[in-house]
């Protein structure tokens, strides 16, 4: 075991001195692969199996009609050998399991690269539910985490850091290129708390904030994401306040938001900041033997050809995110060849950029679907997470990532990419397809699925306190009218 290898005392001597923060890196990166996969074990059927909404077999016969074989290089998915519900839920699963034997230490390098498989696997079978920078982020994460367990090199440190200043300053970036007057004039957290995909409670006491703190809420944001990532590149006393912002600005985000696990994934990259000298003085010593468990981070370089494989994926990366990135911010194409060589990469789970919030919704519209036998009476489906009731609490649920719940949130813009996965969806409640109706909280017609169906639009704000607790309701909303004939949320 790995950890006879290595004198405990003399840790942050090391050559690299992030032995012990890769080794708790990757055993808490198992969990987060847990919560990722689990999470779609009891959704993924619903939303792309045989019944589901977008059927998994139906997307890949098109894309293999359009492009040949090639399909197989821009789709890379088992899906291609069986789209079968059998196929989703085995893989889903499969990755629960492995996420533990990961986590366990057993076959960490192997377990790594079935994981990142697999969950590239169910990337491609999501289409547009799992089109998300939580999802890339964690492929990208897992992919390096692959070389990761060979020993923490330079390279690889910096291409973590590589990873998290993205992840940071590119989402700050396109929150002053998208133009949003919320951003400039310090107006944003008036309406993020609310307006929000799925609010939990705590958002509802934040929005209760008085103004002057809510404007210093987005100065923070604005110098957690603009300024401080390039201090992860500067001299330790440095790095050591980015990690401490970023951590911040991340557990208040949790405080406030149910945005699944990709907080925890961002401060979970924090750690290849704080080098083993100070995690040697917070973690207990009796959690080494388990945190060095099996073969972690094994000092083995028998293997010359792996060891080029990172240099080669660490250009390809660099190139891929910062020419896109470019080309988002200049509004200008790329070359066709580095157009199509950063596609291809990006179909691999590497080299995204990331873009979170780049701008802010400023009314909450939610859509109540409902079901009729005659026409007249008229009886209401019930989502499990997304706001319905107005007395019900906001739920909080990290790290799960219901996706129906929050893909409804992008259907008033009445975008045409989401009205048709929207369509299909009211069409399996026609139909009664049990998968989806599995997604809901509340199906009304248990025997036989309705005639009719129609949506209604409401306008959902907080109550305030006064409201609250004069009425115990969380939420107040006003009729807009019959969806998609009311106007359309903007932006």
């Amino acid at each position: 075991m790995f950890a006879k290898a290595i004198d405990f005392t003399n840790l942050a001597d090391d050559i690299t001195g992030y032995h012990l923060a890769s080794a708790i890196f990757i055993k808490l990166l198992a969990l987060v692969y847990f919560a990722a996969f689990y999470s779609l074990t009891v959704q993924i059927t619903g939303l792309v199996g045989t019944d589901g909404i977008l059927p998994i077999s139906d997307y890949l016969n098109h894309v293999y009609q359009q492009q040949g074989r090639t399909a197989w290089l821009m789709i890379p998915t088992l899906f291609w050998f069986d789209a079968s519900n059998t196929a989703l839920l085995s893989i889903a699963s499969s990755g629960c399991v492995i996420s533990l034997l990961l986590f366990a230490g057993i076959k960490p390098r192997m377990s790594l690269v079935v994981l990142f498989l697999l969950y590239l696997s169910l990337y491609h079978a999501g289409q547009t539910f799992l089109t998300f920078q939580w999802d890339t982020l964690l492929l990208e994460a897992g992919f390096l985490s692959i070389f990761l367990t060979r020993g923490p090199g330079p390279l690889l440190l910096f291409m973590f850091h590589w990873l998290l200043f993205r992840l940071r300053f590119m989402s700050g970036v396109s929150k002053l290129a998208s133009g949003d007057p919320s951003w400039s004039n310090l107006t944003t957290l008036h309406y993020y708390f609310e307006t929000q995909p799925l609010p939990h409670i705590g958002a509802w006491y934040f929005h209760q904030l008085p103004e002057w703190m809510l404007q210093a809420g987005i100065l923070l944001v604005f110098f957690s994401e603009l300024i401080v990532p390039f201090f992860i590149f500067l001299p330790r006393k440095f790095r050591l306040f980015a990690a401490s912002v970023t951590i911040l600005v991340q557990l208040l985000i949790i405080a406030t938001s149910n945005h699944n696990w990709i907080n925890l994934l961002t401060i979970l990259l924090c750690l290849f900041l704080l080098d083993d000298a100070l995690l040697k003085k917070i973690v207990p010593r009796w959690l080494y033997s388990f945190i060095f468990t099996g073969d972690h981070l094994a000092a083995d370089h028998s293997k010359p050809s792996c060891n080029l494989l990172l240099p080669i994926f660490s250009f390809l990366i660099l190139v891929s995110s910062t020419s896109v990135f470019i080309g988002m911010v200049s509004n200008n194409s790329m070359p066709e060849y580095l157009s199509r060589s950063s596609s291809v990469l990006r179909s691999w789970g590497l080299g995204h950029i990331f873009h979170i919030f780049p701008t802010m919704q400023t009314e909450r519209h939610e859509l109540q679907i409902e079901g009729s036998y005659d026409g007249i009476v008229w009886k209401s489906y019930g989502f499990k997470y997304k706001p319905g009731s107005l007395n019900a609490m906001p739920k909080f649920i990290v790290p799960h990532q219901p996706r129906l719940d929050w893909m409804i949130w992008f259907v008033p813009p009445k975008h045409p990419e989401m009205l048709y996965w929207f369509n299909r969806f009211l069409l399996r409640l026609k139909q009664g397809s049990a998968d989806v109706l599995n997604l809901l909280d509340y199906n009304p017609f248990p025997h036989q699925p309705p005639i009719y169906l129609r949506v209604q639009a409401f306008k959902y704000r907080f109550t305030t306190p006064e409201e609250h607790e004069h009425t115990g309701q969380w939420w107040q909303r006003e009729y807009l009218g019959q969806f998609p004939y009311v106007r359309a949320r903007t932006p």
